[in-house]
């Protein structure tokens, strides 16, 4: 009996699936009789009964962009874009290590002109003209790097032999040490020391060579650098306001007006970073020098001007010039005068990082430590002492650019200007809804 009414449900199913049908082909034809429906429609196949239900029951797929969650799509457009900025940041880095040596003569040219400048600006009010005033400004510079240059040199030379008699007396000192201290160590191991050091160094002789002769060709790229700063600078102090007008000029219009704003605002900050530098390392080689000349350490002066050298690499440069200091007391005077060379070292780079930097530099140029330990150690991986140098003032100039851009976008939005560039598109734009009826009609 069951079998019976399935079989009669199913038939009574179909039934009502060929009534349904039939119905609306008679609405079609009866459509198409009164020119209500379309020729394509009207001459398409008849459609399988239970076509319109399954259509009905068939799930509409969502736009794929609404499915993906927000986050996930903020993160791709993000990424994507980080991705092409690390990829041009790879080929400019690429780029400027192929012509490293234009890249850091240029930046050389940069930081003596923001520390000449300031000459330049004061001859011409005193009434000479732009081209006398960049000339003796330049010229003078340039003496007094190389009269600093020559007197080093000088200085080396001339205390080189006395230096060489008193290490060669303080290796006897530790080696007479040695011998005597808890470490059991006997002559003979001293011996078989020099001697391997001296064969390794007749067995290496071909290393060495190839050493010198890439230091003859380090010296005539160290040559040709200066050559091309030299230029660099007597130009940038003769026209250097024409060379930014035109660089401004290679800056998109809607752009141009806060690129314009912040070039002057960057420039201060790197004239301000460059004298800061050099009256800090002035004074640290001063006082450093006189604790050095009165501890009767050897090349007390030639030290001096090291430490001032070395002062251009934040952190890392009076590390090294205060170890330099440090050793060569060791080696010459002993422990004792070592420790006390240690402690004036120690003392003026204390009072350099809490007050003379400070007072000093300021506000305008002040970088975070940390910065400043991955900047010198970025630059030095990328170019060396030349990179060290230049990285610090480059951070300092970007930071003050980048603030000024920032501040300079804010305001334009306060007062209501258009956006610079083009309005937001792609998955993360949104549309903005009218929150008022009356808007939507707008």
């Amino acid at each position: 009996m069951s079998k019976w009414a399935g079989w009669l449900g199913r038939l009574g199913n179909r039934l009502n699936r060929m009534e349904a049908a039939l119905d609306e082909r008679r609405a079609e034809v009866e459509a198409e009789t009164r020119g209500d429906l379309p020729r394509s429609a009207a001459s398409a196949p008849p459609r399988p009964a239970g076509h319109e239900t399954a259509a009905r029951s068939a799930p509409v797929r969502p736009d794929p962009v609404t499915v993906v969650p927000w986050g996930v799509r903020v993160a791709a457009e993000v990424s994507w874009r980080l991705l092409l900025l690390a990829g041009m940041l790879w080929v400019l880095m690429k780029v400027i290590s192929e012509v490293r040596l234009v890249v850091l003569a240029f930046a050389a040219a940069l930081l003596v002109t923001a520390m000449l400048q300031p000459f330049v600006v004061r001859l011409r009010r005193l009434g000479l003209p732009r081209g006398l005033a960049t000339a003796v400004t330049a010229i003078l510079g340039f003496v007094v790097i190389g009269l600093v240059g020559w007197f080093v040199v000088w200085q080396v030379m001339d205390n080189l032999d006395d230096l060489s008699d008193r290490v060669r007396d303080g290796i006897n000192e530790l080696k007479l040490w040695a011998l005597d201290s808890p470490f059991h160590v006997t002559e003979k191991q001293i011996n078989d020391i020099a001697k391997n050091l001296s064969e390794t160094i007749g067995t290496n002789t071909e290393e060495i060579t190839t050493a010198g002769l890439q230091g003859v060709t380090v010296l005539v790229e160290v040559l040709t650098g200066m050559l091309l700063a030299m230029f660099s600078t007597l130009f940038l102090l003769y026209d250097g306001k024409r060379i930014w007008t035109w660089a401004l000029g290679l800056v998109p219009a809607p752009a141009r007006p806060g690129v314009a704003g912040a070039g002057p605002r960057a420039w201060r900050t790197l004239t301000a970073y460059v004298r800061g530098t050099v009256l800090v390392a002035l004074i640290d080689a001063i006082f450093i020098g006189l604790g050095l000349y009165f501890l009767d350490v050897t090349m007390a002066v030639p030290l001096a001007v090291f430490i001032f050298l070395f002062a251009f690499i934040p952190l890392v440069g009076a590390v090294i010039s205060g170890a330099l200091a440090v050793v060569v007391a060791l080696v010459t005077q002993g422990p004792f005068i070592a420790a006390m060379v240690l402690l004036v070292v120690l003392a003026v780079q204390q009072i350099e990082g809490h007050v003379l930097q400070p007072f000093i530099l300021g506000r305008a140029v002040r970088v975070h430590p940390l910065a400043v330990v991955l900047s010198v150690a970025a630059g030095g991986l990328i170019a060396g002492i030349g990179g060290a140098v230049v990285a610090v003032p480059l951070v300092a100039v970007t930071n003050t650019a980048v603030g000024y851009l920032r501040a300079y976008s804010r305001e334009q939005q306060l007062a209501g200007a258009a956006p610079v560039g083009p309005a937001p598109h792609g998955a993360t734009a949104v549309e903005r809804e009218p929150d008022d009826p009356a808007d939507a009609g707008a």
